[in-house]
C-alpha cells in the first residue's frame, strides 16, 4: 500500500480531551482503521521554542514520547481534521511510504 508514516512528538503529560495525547492518538488511529501504531519514549528533547523536555528520576510527566503510525492518505486527512478540532498543538512529521505485511499469519489455536 501507498501511504504516509506519521510521527507525532509530544510529552507524557500532554492531554487531549481528558486523555493523554498518546492514548488519544492511539485511540483515534484505531477508530480510523489504521493498521497499527507504536509509541517510543525518549530521554530528552527540545521543541521549536527551545524548551527542553526530559524524563526525571522521580517525575516522568515531561518525558518526550513519539507516536508513529502508517496510514492511508484518507486516514491522514481524517486524523488531521480530528486534531484540528481539539484544543491542542502537536508537532508531526509526514513521510510518503510503501507499507504492508510479509510472511504467514500465525495459525489460530
Amino acid at each position: 500500500m501507498q501511504g504516509f508514516q506519521l510521527t507525532f512528538m509530544t510529552e507524557q503529560n500532554r492531554r487531549i480531551d481528558g486523555k493523554t495525547a498518546v492514548e488519544w492518538l492511539l485511540h483515534a488511529a484505531q477508530e480510523l482503521g489504521c493498521s497499527g501504531a507504536t509509541t517510543f519514549s525518549g530521554a530528552e528533547s527540545f521543541g521549536a521554542d527551545g524548551h527542553r523536555h526530559s524524563a526525571h528520576f522521580f517525575e516522568l510527566a515531561d518525558q518526550p514520547v513519539q507516536v508513529m503510525m502508517a496510514v492511508t492518505a484518507e486516514q491522514t486527512v481524517s486524523l488531521f481534521e480530528r486534531i484540528a478540532n481539539t484544543k491542542t498543538r502537536l508537532f508531526y512529521t509526514k513521510m510518503p511510504i510503501e507499507y504492508g505485511s510479509l510472511g504467514l499469519e500465525a495459525e489460530a489455536t
